[in-house]
């Protein structure tokens, strides 16, 4: 015969927080691979409401009792996905960036070029050297 553990009162208090912490990292994961620009923002600014609410509850929990084990592995397994999904976007914004130096070159900085030789910006009649 295996015992049911009926949820403690304070396991329900955290629960809710949990549950939208945990919706909102899938909405903000449907809208990553729709590529929905604006629904990305709409769900990170929910994730990041929702994340404040629960890091206030379980801090409070674990100041006053203990946080159920369930709850505090569930808590773990979000964070792990946040940081898999801000790592997929870091990547999508490197490529970005590299695709847009393809594109669309910098300007020469005026110092120093690729083969350590400075380089000479004309501008008009000639140039100075210093």
């Amino acid at each position: 015969m295996t015992a049911t553990v009926s949820p403690t009162p304070l396991g329900s208090e955290l629960e809710a927080p949990l549950l939208a912490v945990e919706a909102a990292l899938n909405q903000l994961g449907d809208a990553l691979a729709r590529r929905d620009a604006a629904a990305i923002e709409q769900h990170a600014a929910e994730l990041h409401q929702h994340l404040a609410s629960a890091v206030q509850s379980f801090a409070e929990a674990a100041r006053t009792g203990s946080v159920p084990a369930a709850l505090r592995n569930r808590l773990v397994r979000a964070g792990g996905l946040l940081a898999a999904q801000r790592e997929a976007l870091a990547r999508g914004n490197a490529s970005l960036d590299r695709a847009l130096d393809v594109l669309i070159p910098s300007e020469p900085s005026g110092l120093y070029g690729a083969g350590g030789k400075a380089e000479r910006r004309s501008h008009g009649g000639g140039s100075f050297i210093a």
